[in-house]
């Protein structure tokens, strides 16, 4: 059985993979970080954007770090 965390990890990665110029996408359950390899085409506004709606709707919280 997966976890609670394991579960959003997945959520993450299936959000931003369908994300145009997204290669791909590291999560890090421990660390509560995910590392996304893209294409100048995929913005960083717009994963955040899309995560910010998976966040609202799971309760979840989300910030782009620098």
């Amino acid at each position: 059985m997966r976890s609670k965390s394991e579960g959003c990890a997945s959520a993450v990665k299936r959000i931003l993979g369908k994300v145009d110029g997204v290669s791909n996408v590291e999560t890090n359950v421990a660390a509560k970080t995910v590392v996304v390899t893209a294409d100048p085409s995929a913005s960083p506004e717009l994963m955040l954007e899309k995560l910010m709606k998976w966040s609202s709707a799971s309760g979840k919280s989300v910030e782009l770090a620098s």
